[in-house]
């Protein structure tokens, strides 16, 4: 049983950069096949990806996030992590890590239970 968890303050002040982490347990980042994703839920608005590291170290972003957006990994303690600079309220959300993978068709399979990140001063 793959298990994702989610880690990090709860509150970020504007222009500041959020970092949040995601601990892997039951199965390794690094296995072939897999991507590992961040999506987070602003309040009374849908899911939306923000990007994924995959089980070869690249990156994907969402052209929106892009310039804001940076996932990195570290494999020794198989957790991979955000960071999205210069936030501002609109980044307010419930962010989640998520895995999927070639054998489900690319959709999510593992789901860690979010952390709500909001940001004011």
């Amino acid at each position: 049983q793959v298990q994702l968890q989610e880690s990090g303050p709860g509150l970020v002040k504007p222009s500041q950069t959020l970092s949040l982490t995601c601990a892997v347990s039951g199965g390794s980042i690094t296995t072939t096949w897999y991507s590992w994703s961040w999506i987070r839920q602003p309040p009374g608005k849908g899911l939306e990806w923000m990007g994924a590291i995959a089980y070869t170290g690249s990156t994907y972003y969402s052209p929106s996030l892009k310039s804001r957006t940076a996932i990195s990994r570290d494999t020794s303690k198989n957790q991979f992590t955000l960071q999205l600079s210069s936030v501002t309220p609109e980044d307010t959300a419930v962010h989640y890590c998520a895995r999927s993978g070639l054998y489900t068709g690319w959709a999510y399979d593992y789901w860690g239970q979010g952390t709500r990140v909001t940001v004011s001063s």
